[in-house]
């Protein structure tokens, strides 16, 4: 709650976490379908882009004494989720340049 409020007001606070929340659960849930995978590394990255924003803007790296326990698995939640990305891009309807 207190993060939320930081970022987006008391007035906006239980949208951003629920909103955010919904966002992980459904980029969680896409990652765990093969044919999905590829579609939820790209909503899991944007979706901890936002957080990593947020702390690097607003928060600060250190949120309540948590020594950047939070910005240190964001990053890594990043980390990973590019790598998804770049193992499955072939499942990606992109164009090809030939």
């Amino acid at each position: 709650v207190y993060i939320f409020t930081q970022v987006a007001g008391p007035e906006m606070e239980s949208f951003g976490r629920i909103g955010s929340g919904i966002g992980e659960l459904v980029a969680a849930v896409l990652i765990l379908i093969p044919k999905t995978r590829v579609y939820g590394a790209v909503l899991s990255a944007i979706v901890i882009l936002g957080a990593i924003f947020s702390h690097l803007t607003i928060l600060g790296v250190v949120v309540l004494d948590d020594g950047g326990t939070l910005f240190i698995l964001a990053c890594i939640v990043l980390v990973l989720s590019a790598a998804l990305v770049l193992i499955h891009r072939s499942d990606l309807p992109l164009k090809s340049s030939s």
